[in-house]
């Protein structure tokens, strides 16, 4: 944890001790998670987790003054390129800092000030909306289809790690492109959420979204009638909540489904979660957390989903054993499936490539099975795992194997 952004009266972890490990693998894999991945994340001169907030922050400084020089060319569109890059840039920056100090404050403004430039220059329409809620606001971005009628809406819930800035891509939008608008979710946690110190208790993101649903279906450019969620990594987790507690979605979608106990990804898991959430819950000690670690199953809640539902994992994902997905998976009494992606890992996705970059088809594969839902097309095979092999298979195949294990069939 860096030094810079901590907070003095941290909540001190049984983990922290495994720091001199944690930093070592920072450098030399150049990533603070998903080491299964190849290739860095983090630019060469990180050499410890201290250093990313610096160094990254400096690369989208560097970025934005590139979108700067090119906005004030005229070349729009290569501006929009250059301030997201930016944005994601500084977003990945400010998500190591955990404390809501000088460092944080000036990373995640940059972030919004870059995806303001993105707004004003961008081809398609993309509202920041600011939503009452409780006694505080909640935000997200609305990324509108071009289209004359009420349209269908994606409810977007990214991962832990991310902020409603980093996805999807403004010059590559999954759903609009279909047709669909795309509201992009900062709930408790993330973003501009974390900068209000709002903190992540063990139901209020459900209760938030549900807010932030009830203002979008009333808008008349909103067909409320067919709203489907998309929730990415931990994004799931709070995502299956919300399936489970509010009857307005047409279908859902736990893609990367981190949904299985978490003591996974709390304790054999990078580091950085744990501390993460010490600092999204606020809670004083580590027996207060661990406490809420233990109070996240999501066995009663899964049985509650109503509306048909897309389960993704990778096979080997160390968060989710696949033997525990299948479990849960089971105790969804709504129309659902399963994609098993095989031999993959935290990421999962057809090309077997890094998920991690905005093209990614994870993407647009869910957005098809998300607008076929809404559509009426009922799900083949309900209730079925389809085991994808690596680069090879797509899950629309007919020839796609329908198993749970490698060695059967």
């Amino acid at each position: 944890m860096s030094d810079q952004g901590a907070d003095p009266g941290r909540t001190r972890l049984r983990r922290d001790g495994q720091q001199w490990n944690f930093d070592r693998a920072v450098k030399d894999t150049g990533r603070v998670f998903h080491f299964q991945h190849p290739g860095r994340r983090l630019p060469p001169s990180v050499k410890m987790h201290a250093m990313i907030s610096k160094h990254v922050g400096k690369r989208g400084q560097a970025l934005e003054r590139i979108a700067k020089a090119e906005a004030d060319a005229g070349h729009d569109l290569t501006a929009v390129e250059f301030y997201f890059d930016a944005a994601v840039a500084y977003a990945n920056a400010q998500h190591t800092v955990f404390a809501i100090n000088d460092e944080k404050k000036y990373l995640h403004g940059s972030v919004l000030r870059c995806y303001d430039e993105i707004r004003r220059l961008s081809p398609t329409r993309i509202e920041h909306l600011d939503i009452p809620w409780r006694d505080t606001v909640v935000s997200g971005n609305l990324h509108l289809a071009p289209v004359d009628e009420p349209a269908p809406l994606i409810f977007f819930i990214p991962g832990c790690d991310m902020t409603k800035e980093m996805v999807p891509h403004p010059l590559y939008n999954f759903a609009t492109q279909r047709g669909m608008h795309l509201f992009v979710f900062d709930g408790p946690g993330q973003g501009e959420s974390n900068l209000r110190g709002i903190k992540v208790t063990q139901d209020n993101y459900e209760d938030a979204a549900s807010t932030a649903l009830t203002e979008l279906i009333a808008r008349p450019d909103v067909d409320g009638d067919r709203v489907a969620l998309y929730s990415l990594s931990f994004g799931s987790y709070w995502g299956a909540r919300f399936a489970a507690t509010d009857d307005r979605l047409a279908a859902n979608a736990l893609v990367w489904a981190s949904i299985c106990d978490k003591y996974h990804l709390f304790e054999e898991e990078s580091p950085r979660y744990k501390q993460l959430f010490a600092f999204l819950t606020g809670l004083d000690t580590e027996a207060e957390l661990d406490e809420f670690i233990d109070g996240m199953a999501l066995d009663d809640l899964l049985p509650r989903i109503s509306a048909p539902t897309l389960v993704t994992v990778g096979e080997y994902d160390p968060r989710s054993p696949v033997d525990e997905v299948y479990d849960l998976f089971d105790k969804i009494e709504a129309p659902a499936q399963l994609w098993v992606f095989a031999d993959q890992h935290h990421g999962a996705n057809i090309r077997a490539s890094d998920a991690n970059q905005w093209y990614a088809d994870h993407h647009s594969t869910t957005a098809d099975w998300l607008k076929e839902r809404m559509s009426g097309k009922p799900i083949d095979a309900p209730g079925e795992a389809l085991y994808i092999e690596p680069a090879s298979v797509s899950p629309s195949d007919p020839q796609v194997s329908h198993r749970r294990q490698w060695f059967e069939g």
